[in-house]
């Protein structure tokens, strides 16, 4: 069964930081389009970071450069974001997310498999 279990979501005051994980099980992450995602009630899920495995390019949304940070630890089979400097607007359910295409998938509609999902609060 072709599964990601996320981690690491909480309350955090503004300024501070969290790790989110996400562990993949049933299939290796090293071949997959990786993302994470975010989303808050009553808008669209939207695209905060991912990874091509073709070439190993980046994007990150404008509104998380240079705060957050994308990472995969291929040996425990985990995709990770860092997140420093959380704002307020950061609060929302965060996703993580994979595809099996070699491609940089920015959207949503495009990833086949989710994880839970994570609450990240940032409030004073």
């Amino acid at each position: 069964q072709l599964q990601l279990v996320e981690s690491g979501g909480g309350l955090v005051q503004p300024g501070g930081s969290l790790r989110l994980s996400c562990a993949a099980s049933g299939f290796t992450l090293d071949y997959y389009a990786i993302g994470w995602f975010r989303q808050v009630p009553g808008k669209e899920r939207e695209g905060v970071s991912c990874i091509s495995p073709r070439d190993g390019r980046i994007y990150y949304a404008d509104s998380v450069k240079g705060r957050f940070t994308i990472s995969r630890d291929s040996a425990k089979n985990t995709m990770y974001l860092q997140m420093n400097n959380l704002k307020p607007e950061d609060t929302a359910v965060y996703y993580c997310a994979a595809d099996p295409t070699y491609e940089l998938l920015l959207h949503p509609g495009q990833y086949d498999l989710w994880g839970q999902g994570t609450q990240v609060t940032v409030s004073s």
